[in-house]
């Protein structure tokens, strides 16, 4: 039995019979891991965090023979994020974040790229004046980090580098250059400034992007574009992004 200590962010969590909580975990050193926090509820005292979803923790986890889950024997909060827990909208879209991250990567399958990238997106969402620009951000190069991402840099088909006017396939995942259009008639036009911000999104670290001007349209198009290729892939929506939606419409 071997025992391991590594930073986590706190994906999902639920109660366990009546006194402790599974929580699902993305942790730097072993990738996403679920583990079970024995009497956490009866004793909420006995750990150093009260396992909040995308609270940031140091834990110390070990896993018996023939057990499904880890078990959490300490979990010690670095950071709560309040700044995210007292506004609605940023709460929304850190639960949309932790859920994505829950979505496409796979159970202990490690990426640090992808933890810092989640570590760093609640830090600036916490800050920002503008937590949509935060989400467009974090989930363009969370697809990139996961090896999710929709094809961008030329033609989907027949791999020529498109210079003019292109459509996106959402069934083939990527761009198609005029002369392959016939591969996918319900493929939809793309302004190139969209198919630029998104390169450029892909390409450079997260404090780089945030200077990034995006003009209402291609904001609006890149929501549409994202969601679109997420709900395609995954085969559903996820429940955040129907909370966001129904955000978006009240405010």
């Amino acid at each position: 039995m071997s025992i391991h200590k590594t930073e986590a962010i706190v994906l999902r969590r639920r109660d366990f019979r009546e006194t402790s909580l599974i929580a699902d975990f993305y942790t730097r050193d072993f990738g996403r891991i679920s583990g079970l926090l024995k009497g956490i509820r009866l004793e909420p005292d006995k750990f150093a965090s009260t396992v909040e979803i995308s609270s940031h923790n140091d834990i110390i986890f070990y896993k018996k023979n023939g057990a499904d889950l880890f078990l959490v024997s300490a979990c010690d909060l670095k950071d709560k994020f309040f700044g995210i827990r007292n506004n609605i909208n940023k709460a929304a879209i850190s639960a949309f974040m932790m859920e994505l991250v829950s979505a496409v990567m796979q159970p202990e399958d490690k990426n640090e790229e992808v933890f810092n990238l989640a570590v760093n997106a609640l830090k600036e969402l916490e800050a920002t004046n503008n937590p949509e620009k935060i989400a467009t951000i974090f989930k363009i190069k969370m697809l990139a980090l996961s090896g999710f991402k929709p094809h961008f840099d030329s033609c989907v088909y027949c791999s020529e580098r498109i210079m003019g006017q292109s459509k996106f396939s959402l069934s083939m995942g990527g761009l198609l250059c005029p002369k392959c259009y016939f591969k996918d008639l319900g493929a939809r036009s793309i302004f190139r400034g969209t198919i630029a911000s998104i390169l450029h999104i892909e390409r450079n670290d997260f404090k780089t992007n945030l200077n990034l001007g995006l003009n209402p349209q291609i904001k609006k198009e890149l929501e549409v574009i994202l969601n679109a290729f997420l709900n395609f892939h995954l085969e559903r929506e996820l429940k955040s992004q129907k909370v966001l939606n129904k955000l978006a419409v009240a405010l």
